[in-house]
């Protein structure tokens, strides 16, 4: 029970395993082990250490009952010496001292044993005794004196021995709770450690904890600010967007009534189209009618006109006539005069009044014919500038002039004098653009030439003027509101 004593009385517990292992038995080995050691003395174990086993300071020697199972089965142990630094310390013999106190009294078989810090067993020695040596181990040669002397020795060592018993069960009884304390107190040391793991972890984790707190409140800071910020994001968006949702219902409203100005224009616009088409046709009409009114003009002052020269031409022929006339009265008169009758007096008179009025009528019919003739280049002049406006309107009207020239009469002796005459030159005529045209342009050319200024629309077929491009424009259009 001394055993367990000592390992009481020890700072702390060695490290133990309940599984042996003997494959490093041999890095330890025990020297100078005796077969027997006297109780009550200090014992000394030495062993050596293999070049291939590190030592540790927390490895320790032990002394254990033959026939052990696992490391926990100790009776007493001591801690290891920390090897020297020297070169040899492999080679060198280390030893530990176990104390009398703590050896065990009965007479059963020990051995030790080197256990590192991990509780493995390398090393163990060869078993021994703890008992008194025997007669039969000494021979011891006394005298009669020290016998009696050795008796009352005996006696006092019997009597202490007795004590010893009594202290031995006394102990022992202490140890068996000691023991039950020691278990209680390495469960509660692994309870300890157990916790003081924990404690570790949970320090551990509540540091961990700690910096993600610190980590998670600066987010939210951070969630908070954006948040504050979407907020007035949020609101500035929905401020803009009802200031949008009424500018798109007053553009509504405005766009509605645009429209309806929009087909209320259209609507005029068609109808305004509708009286320029029918104006369109009553000017068409008009031009028409003011074309065939200026052609039957024309036509009536070009006969018009002939007829005054045929006229004027008639009174010429009758004027020459007369003096005519006059000379052969005066011939007649002078081939009478021979003859001294009443009728001859009555022809000489005549004769006298005729030579009186032939020259009076060959001067007033000469005066006459001068002023005739300038009347008549002056009035064909004018003819001549007014005939080309008045047949401008119609495409193929051939101009009639008369030539720039005065009548000529011919010699008074003369019978039947003529006047002579030059035919008019005729021309075409662009209706549109008064262009003139030669009389023997081709009539497909001249054609193509009048129906370049004229547009066909291709809806009803009614006929523009090149000119009047925006009115096609506004008439198609139209058209296409339909």
């Amino acid at each position: 029970m001394e055993d367990m004593f000592c390992a009481c009385n020890s700072l702390e517990e060695p490290p133990t395993s309940a599984v042996m292992l003997e494959t490093h038995f041999s890095q330890v080995v025990f020297a100078n082990v005796e077969k027997f050691y006297v109780p009550g003395t200090d014992i000394t174990c030495f062993y050596n250490i293999s070049q291939f086993f590190m030592p540790h300071k927390k490895d320790w020697v032990g002394i254990f009952r033959v026939g052990w199972k696992t490391t926990r089965e100790y009776i007493t142990f001591m801690w290891v010496p920390e090897l020297s630094d020297s070169k040899n310390r492999y080679a060198e013999q280390q030893q530990v001292t176990f104390k009398a106190y703590y050896l065990p009294k009965d007479d059963e078989y020990y051995q030790f044993c080197y256990v590192d810090q991990d509780g493995q067993i390398h090393g163990a020695s060869v078993p021994f005794q703890f008992r008194t040596e025997t007669k039969d181990d000494m021979l011891v040669v006394t005298k009669e004196g020290e016998m009696e002397k050795i008796q009352q020795q005996n006696e006092t060592l019997l009597q202490e021995n007795k004590n010893l018993k009594k202290n031995l069960a006394s102990l022992q009884d202490q140890n068996m709770h000691l023991q039950e304390e020691l278990v209680a107190a390495k469960a509660l040391q692994d309870k300890v450690n157990t916790l003081e793991d924990k404690c570790e972890e949970l320090e551990s984790q509540k540091k961990d904890l700690e910096k993600e707190k610190c980590a998670m409140k600066e987010d939210l800071m951070q969630i908070k600010k954006e948040k504050e910020s979407a907020l007035y994001e949020k609101e500035k968006i929905g401020n803009q967007l009802k200031t949008i949702w009424h500018q798109k219902e007053e553009c509504q409203i405005q766009l509605h009534i645009q429209q309806k100005e929009m087909e209320n224009l259209q609507e005029g616009i068609k109808e305004k189209a509708m009286h320029l088409e029918e104006l369109k046709g009553e000017n068409y009409q008009l031009n028409a009618a003011l074309f065939r009114q200026q052609m039957l003009n024309n036509i009536q002052e070009e006969q018009t006109l002939a007829l005054q020269i045929l006229k004027k031409q008639k009174d010429e022929l009758e004027l020459e006539n007369q003096v005519s006339n006059h000379y052969r009265t005066k011939t007649n008169f002078s081939s009478s005069l021979d003859q001294p009758t009443e009728q001859s007096q009555k022809n000489l008179q005549l004769f006298l009044n005729c030579c009186v009025d032939v020259p009076t009528v060959k001067l007033c019919y000469g005066t006459g014919e001068k002023q005739l003739s300038c009347k008549l280049w002056q009035e064909n002049e004018v003819l001549k500038a007014r005939l080309p406006e008045t047949r401008s309107s119609s495409a193929g009207v051939v101009s009639q002039s008369l030539p720039n020239s005065a009548i000529l009469f011919g010699n008074p002796n003369s019978a039947s004098p003529a006047i002579a005459q030059v035919d008019p030159v005729s021309l075409k005529k662009c209706p549109i653009c008064q262009e003139v045209f030669p009389n023997d342009i081709e009539e497909q050319q001249y054609l193509d030439h009048v129906q370049n200024h004229i547009l066909d629309c291709p809806y009803c077929n009614k006929t523009f003027d090149s000119a009047e491009k925006q009115v096609y424009d506004d008439h198609v259009f139209c058209h296409n509101l339909d």
